[in-house]
């Protein structure tokens, strides 16, 4: 295949519709073959069904460092969302380029597929390595068996680079996020005798009510983290799904809650102060009722926050090629605290804003990602001319 641009690039991956619910192999199959056009091999991690997977490709020399340059494949649902534009087709007007994952995040791996040509010219000291995953947006499951793959070869990468858009300034950490689902039994009965049967749903009431107490407690000033916005961990009750008539004392209910936590706070403590109340305060008084009622937590999803120091090596590289050591973080999540646990050291810097994510109309600029094409450009210099990783 000819070398293509960003923009051809982004066209191409924009008109694959791969929302998380769905498969993302024609997308993988595409960009497979981009690389292996220009003598690339590249290897796929599958999900267990073989509907999914990730894409992980080295070019350079093969030894230990080296920058993985990161992005997740996946995108959310554009189900009721006002589109003006055909979200699944790259438009563009005044300087703004539209489809449902220009900004997050497809627009940073089309700059990556269109730098390969330059770093396969370039004499690289050190490698790099590409790493496309899917099910990023639904709590960051697909890179995990990659991660797990990669932590057992001998030749571990030094840095990993995410492009997730934060209008390619530098950023060096994230929240991390637990959610979980908590499912109320209760004991049903006509609503004229209440009292004798146990409303699941008053029952999930004070447990989210309990919720936002542990969220008051982890706002207040000893708590907080001035990098961050908000300055501090936060709770939040999202879905709540229970009863059936209202004259019926309803026998279930169930609502999922996350914890968006500061780096070094362990999500599961709201969890277990939660799970604590429920055995010690609630259950109890619904027992005396009926002993066939319960609550029962489950997790949904979880990936660490992120924290990189200033004065790391990956810190210093990415300031090297923002152009700024104006270090910030970001609200999202995103899969770097994920390959800081597997011993890769992370940092966070794409084109596009998250401003513009997830929302109806995204987009991103066409001055973003020849911003991002600049940044690789510098990136592939900097590895031909260094011996260091």
């Amino acid at each position: 295949m000819n070398e293509m641009s960003s923009r051809a690039l982004l066209e191409r991956l924009i008109a694959f519709p791969t929302v998380s619910r769905d498969s993302n192999l024609e997308m993988i199959d595409f960009i497979r073959h981009t690389l292996g056009d220009l003598g690339v091999r590249s290897e796929l991690f599958y999900n267990a069904d073989r509907t999914k997977a990730n894409l992980f490709a080295t070019i350079g020399p093969d030894r230990a460092g080296g920058i993985v340059l990161s992005g997740h494949t996946d995108v959310v649902p554009v189900d009721g969302q006002p589109w003006t534009v055909e979200p699944f087709r790259l438009s563009e007007r005044e300087g703004r380029l539209y489809g449902r994952g220009t900004a997050d995040m497809k627009g940073f791996i089309a700059s990556v597929l269109a730098s390969v040509p330059a770093f396969l010219e370039r004499d690289l000291k050190v490698p790099v390595h590409l790493a496309f995953s899917y099910d990023e947006e639904v709590g960051c499951l697909g890179v995990r068996p990659m991660l797990a793959e990669l932590a057992q070869r001998p030749h571990k990468p030094a840095l990993c680079l995410i492009g997730e858009p934060t209008e390619l300034k530098p950023v060096l950490g994230h929240k991390g996020k637990l959610a979980m689902r908590c499912q109320v039994r209760g004991a049903p009965c006509h609503s004229a005798y209440a009292p004798y049967g146990v409303n699941a749903i008053q029952y999930a009431a004070r447990l989210i009510n309990r919720l936002e107490e542990i969220g008051e407690q982890l706002s207040t000033p000893e708590h907080h983290d001035e990098r961050f916005d908000p300055p501090y961990s936060t709770v939040q009750t999202g879905v709540i799904k229970g009863g059936r008539a209202l004259n019926i004392v309803p026998a279930e209910c169930e609502f999922d809650f996350e914890v968006r936590a500061l780096p070094g706070y362990d999500a599961t403590h709201v969890a277990d102060e939660l799970h604590d109340y429920a055995q010690t305060h609630l259950l109890p008084k619904m027992r005396a009722v009926n002993d066939g009622t319960d609550i029962r937590f489950e997790p949904l999803s979880a990936y660490p926050g992120l924290a990189t120091p200033p004065d790391s090596d990956a810190a210093r590289l990415l300031a090297r090629l923002c152009g700024s050591n104006e270090f910030g973080t970001v609200a999202f999540g995103t899969e770097g605290g994920l390959f800081h646990q597997a011993g890769i050291p992370a940092v966070v810097c794409g084109p596009g804003s998250m401003d513009q994510g997830h929302k109806p109309d995204e987009f991103v600029t066409v001055a973003q990602i020849a911003g991002c094409d600049a940044m690789l450009a510098r990136l592939a210099d900097y590895l031909s001319a260094s011996s260091r990783s």
